[in-house]
């Protein structure tokens, strides 16, 4: 009896919830940004990647890491960026010796929680979405840029 009500309770308060808070509001360029990911994650599943993490995020560094994936015995740490046009630079250009620099830290702390020691790379991938209604472009950048 007490789990009929536990379950009556918890959908009620679902359904309220959905009536009285409204989802936090995204900016056109995050919405593109997240399709991207999930394009991405799909995208490496049927290359053969076996996906470990999504949006990593430590609490002793800034930045988070897209994604993190075994490709064979190789992990791979991957970079999305996702675009809706080419006019300015590629998307794969965005990844900086900046952004090279926070990832490897990222993937430096992911790696302390990683038993053994793993073969590593970092992959960077880049998506269009700038044909309306077609498929995105993807390619992938395997091996993308190493740390010095």
């Amino acid at each position: 009896m007490s789990g009929r009500v536990t379950r009556f309770s918890l959908r009620m308060l679902d359904r309220v919830a959905e009536l009285f808070l409204k989802p936090p509001a995204v900016a056109a360029h995050q919405k593109v940004g997240i399709r991207g990911e999930e394009e991405a994650y799909f995208y490496l599943r049927r290359l053969g990647y076996v996906m470990v993490a999504r949006n990593w995020r430590s609490p002793r560094r800034r930045g988070e890491i897209d994604l993190v994936g075994w490709d064979g015995d190789v992990l791979c740490f991957v970079e999305v960026k996702s675009r809706t046009t080419r006019d300015v630079k590629p998307a794969e250009a965005a990844v900086d010796a900046a952004k090279q620099d926070e990832l490897g830290g990222m993937a430096r702390e992911y790696l302390r929680h990683v038993a053994g020691a793993p073969s590593w790379r970092f992959d960077v991938l880049s998506i269009y979405f700038d044909q309306p209604g077609a498929s995105p472009q993807i390619t992938l950048f395997k091996n993308a840029f190493s740390l010095s």
